[in-house]
């Protein structure tokens, strides 16, 4: 049977840094305030001119380049965000173009934070039914754009970025993504929304998000979620060597870990310098420990989120 195996990451961020004393100068916050409820020092932010797709490229790029493949050997590509260029057509298409890679076919998908582990199950099935031999599988965003700057409880959350990796079919058996587990509540979409759709009022609108029971949720539903998918892979919280979340807020990635009676050094932080990237968030935690050596052949890594929607899932690796 095919499996996927993750055989290169990448990541970009672009250059302008955002911190939480230049914060103090545009919106009624502290840094103190700040650092004590998200656990954010900085954030990078999209230049002018600098578009989802073009971050997208950037990072894909670097993890064509660690896997030796061309562009022309990508078989999928797939684009999750939240802030795609524009309305259509799809982003993921103009970062093909960009690539070069001719040979893919290219769709966004939009599931929010949950956005990237969304997409590497969608690729997951491409590869393991045998349609797709190497998936490109990138999460970036731009929400610096959809971000009320006048809104001190939203504005100091987030940040731009992007992250990739790429999939390539494998029969060394139980290795790569061995589980996921996907979930939806469209009950709770008010909890976290823009204010704005084309269909609505035609403007992409602002972040608008109910902070306390997002938490409350995130902690439970991305505790339990991995749980679904560690035991969909006959694996044990004990068998986790890396655990890498979707970077929203420090209190809930404490909460999870906690949760899950998971030590310290087994979960990757990165929203102190990233803050909440949204679909990218997964995608650049994992290059970063990727890069920095904490990620070992053989390694079971669990990848979760929750988003929008709700969505949430939990996607378990081995490495």
């Amino acid at each position: 049977m095919l499996s996927s195996k993750i055989i290169a990451t990448g990541s970009y961020l672009p250059q302008k840094i955002l911190t939480n004393s230049d914060l103090e100068k545009i919106v009624e916050t502290t840094d103190a305030w700040i650092l004590e409820r998200t656990g954010i020092k900085q954030r990078h932010i999209a230049a002018e001119g600098e578009l989802t797709s073009d971050i997208a490229t950037f990072a894909a790029k670097k993890a064509l380049e660690k896997s030796g493949l061309k562009a022309s050997e990508i078989d999928l590509i797939i684009l999750a965000t939240t802030t795609p260029d524009l309305t259509f057509p799809a982003s993921a298409t103009t970062v093909q173009d960009k690539l070069g890679a001719k040979n893919a076919f290219a769709f966004d998908i939009q599931a929010v934070c949950s956005g990237f582990i969304f997409a590497l199950a969608i690729a997951d099935n491409f590869i393991k039914s045998g349609q797709v031999k190497n998936a490109l599988v990138i999460g970036a965003e731009t929400l610096s754009r959809i971000v009320d700057w006048k809104d001190r409880n939203t504005c100091v959350l987030f940040g731009d970025g992007a992250g990739a990796v790429l999939l390539q079919a494998t029969e060394e058996g139980n290795r790569g993504i061995i589980a996921t587990s996907l979930h939806s509540d469209g009950s709770l979409n008010d909890l976290l929304k823009t204010s704005g759709g084309p269909s609505s009022n035609q403007k992409s609108g602002f972040i608008e998000m109910a902070g306390k029971e997002v938490f409350k949720h995130a902690v439970d539903k991305m505790t339990k979620s991995v749980l679904s998918a560690l035991n969909k892979a006959g694996l044990t919280i004990k068998d986790v060597d890396l655990l890498v979340p979707h970077q929203a807020n420090l209190r809930i990635l404490n909460a999870v870990a906690t949760r899950l009676e998971l030590p310290e050094e087994k979960v990757i932080l990165t929203v102190q310098n990233h803050a909440n990237t949204s679909a990218a968030s997964i995608p650049l935690a994992l290059d970063h420990a990727n890069q920095n050596g904490k990620i070992k052949k053989d390694d079971v890594v669990v990848l979760e989120a929750l988003g929008g929607g709700l969505t949430w899932g939990s996607v378990v690796v081995r490495w």
